[in-house]
């Protein structure tokens, strides 16, 4: 795996700047993991998200089939999009690898490599406050591969 994920090939006339892409990740507030399942038959769920920069970080239950699977198989997909009419649509898709951070499940205890993603969480869903509840463990998403396109930029003239 290289340090820089795989950037897109087809498209590149309507893809995100990074510029674009970390504003779009900040305001958007579902993103559909997907993740193999035991009969290798995929598994989505929608869960809330933040993005650092560089990573996709999400909370999941770890009682739950999805923390399941991707304990066994840590290779996930996902997708964050958006818009109604065609030339609205818009969104990112990522190939990735998950790992969880911190205890599981997530008790407070401190931990660096939590810091902002806790912040960002807490920021954007739960009114600047992260709370744990003992069910719940984070899962960073380190991507592999990053593709995005926005239908605006469509030159139609």
């Amino acid at each position: 795996m290289t340090d820089q994920p795989m950037q897109q090939k087809r498209g590149r006339r309507i893809a995100m700047s990074s510029e674009e892409l970390d504003a779009y990740l900040a305001d958007q507030r579902t993103v559909r993991l997907a993740c193999v399942g035991a009969d290798g038959a995929p598994h989505v769920t929608p869960l809330w998200f933040v993005w650092d920069g560089a990573a996709i970080w999400l909370t999941s239950i770890v009682a739950s089939q999805r923390w399941t699977n991707v304990m066994r198989d840590n290779r996930v997909s996902l997708c964050v999009d958006s818009g109604h009419g065609f030339m609205e649509l818009c969104g990112v898709e990522m190939d990735g690898v998950a790992e969880p951070v911190g205890e599981i499940p997530r008790t407070g205890e401190p931990n660096e490599e939590l810091v902002e993603p806790e912040r960002l969480f807490g920021h954007k869903y739960v009114g600047g406050t992260m709370f744990h509840d003992n069910r719940h463990a984070w899962l960073r998403i380190t991507p592999t591969k990053i593709a995005s396109w926005d239908f605006k930029k469509i030159n139609l003239g």
